[in-house]
């Protein structure tokens, strides 16, 4: 579903998602954010898709995540290491039923800048909560701005190393399992 035939997509990719290695914004961003954020910034600092992960359909009847994906470390991650970046359409408006955005920034003004890769993403939209699988999470989201001053939100190694083959998980946070339950 990749509208750049020269970008390719991971294994086990969705037909039905949009495979990106960058942002894309949505109409509700305005142009003073979208500069905040170094949105055309001259140089990239692409980190997707990432030598470190790999996709994978969760067999384990006993995972939360049962019958749906999972991002596993294809090699050893040591710890405080940026594994990758968290892609996806970046936007100001509500998105209250979507299961794969995430909280940027919010701005003095008050307004939110999210991201929300239901759509269209890259490896990161994979990343599961560690909760009912582990006891804490291995991998935690940290913002940080790349050198040529775009802000993003990284996926990171917590303070232990990753083994090969585990599954990468990270706190979706209370609040993000309270509008869920309140949903419900």
């Amino acid at each position: 579903m990749n509208a750049h035939k020269d970008v390719v997509e991971p294994s086990h990719w969705p037909k039905n998602l949009r495979y990106i290695q960058s942002y894309t914004y949505h109409s509700s961003v305005s142009l003073e954010t979208k500069n905040f954020l170094g949105r055309g910034s001259k140089f990239t600092d692409r980190r997707s898709p990432s030598r470190f992960v790999a996709i994978r359909h969760i067999t384990d009847p006993l995972h939360p995540a049962y019958n749906q994906y999972g991002l596993f470390a294809s090699k050893k991650i040591p710890a405080k290491t940026h594994i990758l970046d968290y892609f996806g359409e970046i936007h100001a408006d509500e998105r209250l039923t979507s299961d794969y955005d995430l909280s940027l920034v919010r701005l003095q003004s008050g307004e939110s800048i999210g991201i929300d890769a239901s759509t269209t993403g890259n490896e990161a939209r994979f990343i599961n909560d560690y909760r009912g699988v582990k006891v804490k999470p291995n991998a935690v989201f940290i913002d940080y701005r790349t050198d040529s001053g775009e802000l993003r939100m990284g996926i990171w190694a917590a303070n232990e190393d990753i083994k090969k083959g585990n599954e990468l998980l990270v706190s979706y946070g209370k609040a993000w399992w309270k509008a869920r339950t309140e949903h419900i």
